[in-house]
């Protein structure tokens, strides 16, 4: 799958522009504050619904600007489409393919990425919540009944936080807990068969790639974390249901008594090992970015592997933050599918990719 042609109209700091792309290397280059990071954030867009800068749709639409549309030809399952996304100030974005109306989870049917930040170089380091959103970002784009169970949990996780923490001002509002409970344990069985999944085959596109990376001395392990009561994560969402349900019932007076939902799958992780230890106690700087590295990389896989396409592949100006081992490594390995780099210099990664270069410079491509 690839983008040929992007047009952006009161996106961000484009007023109006329009961007083609090779279907192989792009190296998007300019000046910080230029909007390099835009142009990937729109293309994000067109796969995710959603920003991966800002939960707001309302801060993507460009100043004195009333709305903001994306526009995209694409060709995704030997399709050629157009996907078109329309915000406007106080309306819910309107999200088309061919005409046809869609919601932002059922996008991932069309057009896959795979974003690579420096943020996501810290993806081992970080804490639990950085590596469910590893896995809610990869999994809602080809499994879109994931993203509505997501929805839902989010919702009973919500209200039932609330409630736990005003329920001593209003006694009254116990009346409806375990009914958020229920939500929360059956939308949580749901996410929990899905992450599991999903987890195994991360880890077995990930060891070998992280063994090429580290030149073999290095073995990446990767286990899927979830509520201790869960005795398999692979059985059927009724069972697990049972085990959520026996958790939170045991937990139902700390719950109460610490105004926190302590069950549920919320507090899922994944438990990244080097050689056996744990690598967010125990790894080096270079070591978690190797890790990283082979994570984002096995991602890749899962998509290529699951839809027989390659996803499009997004590096936001993540190669300053690389050694040049490390850069290398990326570069010989984003072969097969189109790529995006942004950086702030063109001459090098053009000349090692071959790619196309395009220039931005106050939001204007060139």
């Amino acid at each position: 799958m690839r983008i040929n042609r992007i047009a952006l109209n009161g996106f961000r700091n484009y007023d109006f522009d329009t961007a083609e792309f090779s279907p192989g290397t792009n190296v998007i280059y300019g000046e910080n504050a230029q909007g390099k990071t835009n142009l990937l954030e729109a293309v994000y867009m067109l796969a995710m619904g959603r920003s991966f800068r800002t939960r707001f749709d309302r801060e993507l639409i460009g100043f004195g600007c009333d709305s903001a549309e994306i526009l995209a030809d694409i060709v995704s399952h030997e399709r050629e489409q157009t996907v078109r996304i329309l915000l406007r100030n106080g309306v819910r974005k309107q999200i088309t393919v061919n005409a046809v109306k869609k919601t932002a989870s059922e996008l991932g049917e069309t057009l896959n990425v795979v974003l690579f930040c420096p943020d996501d170089l810290n993806l081992i380091k970080e804490g639990a919540a950085a590596r469910r959103r590893l896995m809610d970002n990869a999994i809602s784009q080809i499994r879109p009944r994931y993203a509505e169970y997501l929805s839902q949990f989010n919702k009973f996780y919500e209200s039932k936080t609330r409630i736990l923490k005003d329920w001593r001002e209003k006694p009254s509002l116990l009346d409806t807990l375990d009914e958020f409970s229920d939500g929360m344990c059956r939308a949580s069985a749901q996410l929990i068969r899905y992450r599991a999944s999903f987890a195994a085959r991360l880890a077995e596109e990930a060891a070998p790639i992280h063994s090429e990376f580290s030149g073999a001395d290095e073995r990446l392990g990767i286990e899927y974390s979830t509520v201790s009561s869960v005795k398999d994560p692979t059985a059927s969402a009724k069972e697990i249901f049972y085990d959520l349900c026996d958790h939170m019932e045991a937990h139902k007076k700390a719950e109460l008594d610490s105004g926190q939902c302590l069950s549920g799958a919320h507090k899922d992780d994944l438990i990244i090992s080097i050689n056996g230890k744990n690598a967010r106690s125990f790894a080096s700087q270079g070591q978690t970015r190797t890790a990283a590295l082979s994570i984002k990389l096995a991602e890749r896989e899962i998509y290529l592997n699951e839809t027989g396409e390659y996803p499009i592949l997004l590096l936001d100006d993540v190669l300053s933050e690389l050694d040049t081992k490390r850069q290398e490594f990326v570069l010989n390995r984003i072969g097969g599918g189109q790529t995006l780099i942004t950086c702030c210099e063109d001459e090098g990664i053009s000349r090692r990719t071959g790619g196309k270069v395009l220039h931005v410079k106050n939001g204007r491509i060139g």
